[in-house]
């Protein structure tokens, strides 16, 4: 990928603003592919995330900060999410019986199939999207990245 062919310009960027500007595209372009991959599935990215931390949670509740700090992408309207989530039927909410203020959520059955749905297709998307390295290069990058 040519950052300075991609953003148009004829002169030659900065080895750090290019490093930034690079990491910047390649995110977008994964992002991309993501979004098309879920759109199918009727959610977006973040939905997909907070489906995720909730399987992670092996049928036990979680509350929203527990989700909020275990996004990928942290974000302040969680609540949306779940929102959205709750049209579906991919989750439940409940008020804790024992805190009025702390509020249970937890993936259904219907979410789970559709995590299920999902996996097979996102494992192959990164697959594709990775396909160009190597096993010890994708090793390297993950070391490289870890520095951040």
């Amino acid at each position: 990928m040519n950052v300075e062919k991609i953003i148009k310009t004829k002169k030659e960027i900065p080895l750090e603003a290019r490093t930034i500007i690079h990491l910047t595209l390649v995110t977008n372009k994964i992002n991309e592919m993501m979004s098309a991959s879920l759109k199918p599935f009727g959610i977006s990215i973040q939905q997909f995330n907070v489906l995720r931390i909730l399987r992670g949670q092996e049928n036990k509740p979680a509350n929203l900060s527990t989700i909020n700090e275990r996004m990928v992408t942290k974000m302040s309207n969680t609540t949306r999410l779940v929102d959205k989530l709750l049209a579906k039927d991919y989750v439940i909410r409940k008020i804790c019986p024992q805190n009025r203020r702390k509020v249970e959520i937890k993936i259904t059955t219907k979410g789970l199939d559709v995590l299920n749905e999902i996996d097979g297709i996102k494992f192959e998307m990164e697959k594709d999207i990775l396909k160009n390295f190597s096993t010890t290069e994708l090793k390297e990058l993950n070391s490289l990245l870890d520095k951040f």
